[in-house]
């Protein structure tokens, strides 16, 4: 390499050095609540942008490459203040094939239940049966293995057959050792050693993918956490939506005995995740979704007891970490705002997909940093002005006195580009302060 190029090369370096300091500084200065220079720009625009650079989920969902790849195009075209996320299930279709999952449905699957260009669709039914709720709250790890694991896999339908209780603790392996043996046994074992290398693939891709967006300019911010909400876990992957909302009025007791357990749990993951993050707490906030407690969902005295009671702990163990706190949360959650109020100042970022955004920047505009709020609906069916019109609403409504980013309530999907272009260009000429 020549010295001009060389020379070039450093310069490039440079400038995309200064761009990703001033996207940190951005970004995290709206996260403290205060005026960056111009309102950050972070729509999640993964299905947009598969589509409009020629790809399909299907290929995305067998292919972590694409991801990347698309991720690229989508940032050196459009210039957002953040690297752009990976679909959860990119590159996972090799794997989804083995697991043979019950839960949910993906794009290219050898079944062809859903189109190829859609996001996969999570198959919601009750893993935990009432007449399992005794045996659930006795034997734990006895219903994990017998129950719950052969219930969402295909390929964990050989644990239906354990014999828990009589894998006692002893010198005497031979049950245990009798059990594993089983031809089944061996199979799913030896599939699910498969699995795990694959999925380390995976994360190498996806973390050369990282680096290289880092490298030209492009931070991440989130951190994420093995566990959330326990409430969320009960209905999500436990009861079902409707189960669990009959739950909490005929078996009240069993989620609160299983929530409570959870938490501490759940707690000391979030522990473990930002001790070993801890170097990255000026450019990293600590990543909470919500998929439950949103309007309608549960009453006041139910949200307030089953639920905003731990996300409020979730929320106080990342910030008296000194981590800023990101809460993504789905659903109407315009009543909910009062609880919200009660956090640690200037600390915490509330994304919101449906909200009264007025009411929202009234309530936590001293309190906390709002994200979201803008219908993507809008950039996907609307017409280029109306595009135009709904990011200056938003823009108005939230902007002032800063402790705003700019998302769509939930990922833009298939759009048109004059649409996409009339956003970005007008959140950089009107969002700026």
């Amino acid at each position: 390499m020549g010295f001009a190029m060389k020379k070039e090369v450093c310069m490039l370096e440079k400038e995309a050095k200064e761009k990703y300091d001033a996207r940190v500084k951005r970004v995290m200065t709206a996260a403290a609540n205060k005026e960056p220079d111009r309102v950050p720009i972070m729509p999640g625009m993964m299905l947009f942008a598969i589509d409009y650079y020629g790809h399909s989920m299907a290929e995305l969902t067998y292919n972590a490459q694409v991801g990347v790849d698309t991720s690229i195009k989508y940032l050196e075209e459009f210039q957002p203040d953040s690297a752009a996320g990976f679909y959860s299930n990119a590159g996972k279709g090799p794997m989804l094939e083995l697991m043979k999952p019950k839960s949910c449905v993906w794009p290219g699957a050898p079944d062809k239940r859903i189109a190829d260009d859609s996001y996969h669709q999570f198959i919601e039914f009750p893993v935990l049966e009432d007449e399992d709720m005794d045996f659930f709250e006795r034997d734990y790890t006895g219903w994990l293995f017998r129950k719950g694991f052969p219930k969402i896999s295909g390929l964990l339908e050989p644990f239906a057959d354990w014999n828990t209780s009589a894998l006692g603790v002893n010198y005497d392996l031979s049950a245990l050792a009798g059990q594993l043996a089983r031809p089944e046994m061996r199979d799913a074992i030896e599939t699910l050693w498969k699995i795990s290398d694959m999925s380390k693939d995976i994360q190498k891709i996806h973390a050369a993918g990282m680096s290289r967006m880092e490298e030209m300019g492009f931070p991440s911010f989130g951190i994420s956490f093995r566990n959330s909400v326990p409430f969320d876990s009960y209905s999500d992957f436990y009861r079902g939506t409707l189960d669990s909302m009959a739950d909490m009025y005929e078996n009240r007791g069993v989620i609160e005995r299983f929530i409570d357990e959870r938490i501490e749990s759940a707690l000391a993951n979030v522990r473990t995740v930002l001790k070993a993050n801890e170097h990255l707490k000026d450019r990293k906030w600590g990543h909470i979704i919500l998929h439950k407690g949103m309007d309608g969902f549960m009453n006041e005295e139910q949200y307030v007891n089953l639920y905003w009671k731990h996300l409020r702990m979730l929320i106080h163990e990342v910030t008296s970490a000194g981590f800023k706190c990101f809460v993504y949360s789905e659903g109407p959650y315009t009543s909910r705002l009062d609880h919200l109020t009660e956090v640690d100042k200037n600390m915490v970022v509330y994304h919101f997909e449906d909200v009264d955004l007025a009411l929202a920047k009234k309530k936590l505009g001293n309190i906390a940093c709002i994200a979201g709020g803008f219908r993507a609906s809008v950039v996907e069916h609307g017409t280029k002005q109306q595009v135009i019109d709904e990011v200056k609403r938003v823009l108005d409504i939230c902007a002032p006195g800063g402790g705003y980013i700019f998302e769509g309530g939930y990922g833009i999907g298939k759009a048109p580009i004059e649409n996409v272009h009339a956003m970005f260009e007008t959140l950089h000429q009107y969002g700026k302060y």
